[in-house]
């Protein structure tokens, strides 16, 4: 009976030193961020690694282009970089599908995030065969979804940008996906749309505000910018701009800083690391 004592003693020893030698499978990077709610990924899916990327420096809004070819929904910026390969399926929904049911984007942080997707061809069909995709069985309980007068969230927030069909969209009684309103467009900012429909509202930088980061920002571009901001968000909208100075430098960082100051929820870059660093600090 010692004897057997003995053996199983031993027995559990040996398992205890084979557990000690195994080390544990390394949560994914994204996992180990504090999300950032004001970083956006433009162009996305010109880094290295789509998504992930932006994931693992904290980003809770990414950015694809898309093109209609032969039925299937392509991810480039311009139609010669067009692959088979790049799908917005395999680039982006099956990797958010994977993340939200392996534990959520960012696991222990109640997140916002938001996929922009940006029709580049026409928009009546490239939009009917995005959204038939989002409401397919394998995606349908990823997004945010507008029902019958009434906005249920979802772990993501589908918004559809570039040649977006506003009045197909509008019409419908349901949707799994949201409208990228206008700035400039005094039916899409504030109490004039409906926050249901359109929650983000987006503009070129350059074509609203002439200064670049160079100096102090004029009072009266600074009071225009946090117009904007506050009529925004006394309407539920989120706010966005392209086109703000992106290389790096004093000019870069002064305009982040205003963008900030002014309560824009949405601070756009290609540079991850770079928002990521300014953000944190």
């Amino acid at each position: 009976m010692r004897a057997l004592h003995r053996s199983l003693l031993l027995l559990l020893t040996l398992l205890g030193l084979v557990a000690v030698a195994l080390p544990a499978t390394a949560a994914p990077e994204h996992h180990r961020v504090k999300p950032l709610a004001q970083a956006h990924a433009h162009n996305d899916y010109e880094h290295d690694r789509p998504l992930y990327d932006a994931l693992d420096h904290g980003f809770t809004s990414v950015e694809a282009d898309i093109f209609l070819v032969d039925g299937e929904l392509l991810v480039a910026h311009d139609p010669e970089d067009l692959d088979p390969d790049r799908t917005l399926r395999s680039l982006y929904l099956d990797p958010l599908r994977h993340e939200v049911t392996h534990g959520g984007i960012y696991p222990g942080h109640r997140t916002d995030f938001q996929l922009l997707i940006d029709i580049k061809t026409e928009g009546e069909s490239t939009y009917a065969a995005l959204d038939k995709l989002l409401r397919s069985a394998r995606y349908s309980f990823l997004w945010t979804k507008f029902r019958h007068g009434h906005v249920h969230r979802g772990p993501i927030t589908a918004v559809v940008s570039g040649n977006r069909p506003r009045s197909t969209m509008e019409a419908q009684p349901t949707r799994v996906a949201f409208y990228d309103g206008r700035i400039a467009n005094p039916d899409d900012l504030g109490p004039g749309d409906d926050a249901r429909l359109t929650p983000l509202v987006s503009d070129n930088w350059t074509t609203l505000f002439d200064w670049r980061g160079e100096g102090e920002m004029p009072a009266g571009e600074r009071a225009e910018l946090k117009e904007i901001v506050d009529t925004a968000h006394a309407a539920g909208q989120r706010v966005r701009f392209w086109e703000t100075p992106d290389a790096a430098g004093p000019q870069r960082e002064a305009v982040w800083r205003e963008l900030v100051a002014a309560g824009v929820d949405h601070i756009n870059t290609d540079d991850l690391a770079g928002l990521e660093a300014f953000l944190r600090s």
